[in-house]
């Protein structure tokens, strides 16, 4: 999953941005509405985590701008206002859900994973594919009854393709969805990580769920 955070606060920013990271996910950050908005255009979102008080165009104002482009990711709005008045505006300029300052981080995260999941009838709170099983909540990934152990990394880039099981995704894809725009060493990558999950996902099972579809990306197999 991969997160637009806008604040402008460095040190908020920055404590979300590490928690989500820590968590597994791409995480980017915009300190202004203005820049939410055009990053929210050039690149696609799983979510985004828009605070209400921001230089220029507030929350509420950027909320609008976002679904007025089209931008339709789910907005988690962020507020230290707890006035029904403030809750009502943030809903009606288009954000999907709020969460008043101070909050506990795993809060903020359920509610990311809510707000995913909400946002299309097809993603359940368990992702399966055959008898592969990943529970984002827990971390926990098993094939039949084996658990097996992945990094974080590891972890993020299993969920894109069991979003899309049977779906040829590009290696763009897996990058914008794995990996944020802090991260360097792109070259190879998807590759490098392709392997490690084949080692532990297929080989000690004697299966090939995961593809590769020449010139065109990574498939995992919706027919195990």
């Amino acid at each position: 999953m991969r997160v637009l955070i806008v604040e402008d606060e460095l040190r908020m920013a920055g404590l979300i941005r590490r928690g989500l990271v820590h968590e597994g996910l791409a995480a980017d950050v915009a300190g202004t509405g203005e820049d939410a908005v055009w990053m929210a255009q050039a690149h696609e979102y799983d979510a985004i985590v828009l605070d209400v008080m921001l230089p220029g165009a507030d929350g509420f104002e950027t909320c609008r701008r976002l679904r007025g482009t089209g931008v339709w990711a789910p907005v988690l709005m962020l507020t230290a206002r707890d006035a029904v008045d403030d809750r009502v505006a943030g809903l009606d300029s288009g954000a999907d859900d709020y969460l008043v300052k101070p909050f506990a981080f795993a809060e903020l995260l359920a509610r990311l994973r809510a707000l995913v999941r909400r946002g299309d009838p097809e993603r359940p709170p368990v992702l399966a594919v055959g008898d592969l099983r990943l529970d984002p909540a827990t971390r926990v990934v098993t094939r039949g009854d084996v658990e097996i152990d992945l990094s974080a990394k590891e972890f993020a880039l299993l969920e894109t393709f069991m979003r899309r099981p049977g779906e040829v995704l590009s290696r763009l894809h897996l990058l914008e969805h794995a990996w944020d725009f802090a991260y360097e060493n792109r070259s190879n990558v998807i590759e490098v990580f392709v392997r490690r999950l084949r080692r532990k996902l297929d080989e000690p099972f004697g299966t090939r769920s995961l593809e590769t579809v020449r010139g065109a990306g990574y498939r995992l197999r919706a027919d195990l």
